[in-house]
């Protein structure tokens, strides 16, 4: 144990005394044996296990590319010509050896998962129910949903159908309808042509106080075309009477027209 924190040290104390005497040993649960993470072994995917679902092999029987990508990682069979044969997409992935076979299942590796594969459009649909309208799921929004499904399945074409599935529900689309009006398009806008003929001006409050009449605030007046400041101290709580006889008196006569 190497430069413990003031956390470690008691133990690092008590543990001095029997350094060089001690073995540990695991020593498992009495309730929950199979739900124990070191004791349990993966179930394989037989009736027997509760999450068996016969219909995931048998969907790989009617599809291409499952059936080709089956064949080819099955005791590491090698055929070039097979694997070619392959869509663009799901060849991509096998090239970069992102599928797996276990247990006859597909699976399709990321940086961070290993989903199962699925191709049958019953599953598939199924899933999409389960992550949406299912009373557990509460109509998850679009990116939601997305993060939870790459969780657990993966098929070429999945965001898309994220997508159109979450577009075509009828709730979330009544639920969410915008409200207002729709923003315009974005417009070209005139630049001046001499200094002073568009003047923009805004406070800088939450100053601290200063100067004999305690100024809290700032009222900035850029001119639009030199891109020149004029800085006039105020209070934050001026009115608007305040601020133009502020601009008359400080601006006007500096600049002659405003």
């Amino acid at each position: 144990m190497k430069t413990p924190n003031r956390h470690m040290l008691r133990w690092q104390s008590a543990i001095n005394e029997y350094r060089g005497n001690i073995t540990i040993l695991r020593k498992a649960g009495n309730i929950h044996k199979n739900a124990y993470g070191l004791s349990r072994w993966a179930l394989p995917h037989t009736p027997e296990n509760p999450a068996y679902v016969p219909t995931i092999r048998e969907s790989y029987k009617k599809d291409k590319n499952c059936h080709i990508l089956t064949a080819l990682l099955d005791k590491d069979f090698k055929d070039a010509s097979l694997a070619n044969s392959l869509d663009d997409i799901w060849k991509t992935s096998h090239d970069n050896g992102r599928f797996h076979l276990f247990d006859g299942i597909l699976y399709h590796s990321s940086k961070h998962t290993c989903v199962m594969v699925l191709c049958s459009r019953i599953l598939i649909n199924t899933i999409l129910l389960e992550f949406h309208d299912n009373i557990y799921s509460g109509h998850l929004s679009e990116d939601r949903k997305m993060e939870r499904i790459k969780t657990c399945s993966w098929w070429p074409s999945w965001r898309k159908d994220v997508i159109e599935y979450f577009h075509s529900c009828d709730r979330c689309q009544k639920a969410n309808k915008a409200t207002g009006k729709r923003f315009g398009l974005m417009i070209h806008i005139q630049e001046p042509s001499t200094p002073w003929e568009v003047a923009h001006m805004y406070w800088v409050t939450a100053l601290p106080p200063g100067g004999d009449k305690v100024y809290n605030a700032c009222l900035v007046i850029a001119d639009r075309y030199s891109k020149t400041p004029i800085f006039l101290p105020c209070h934050k709580d001026d009115t608007a009477m305040d601020t133009a006889l502020l601009i008359w008196s400080r601006v006007i006569s500096h600049i002659s027209v405003f």
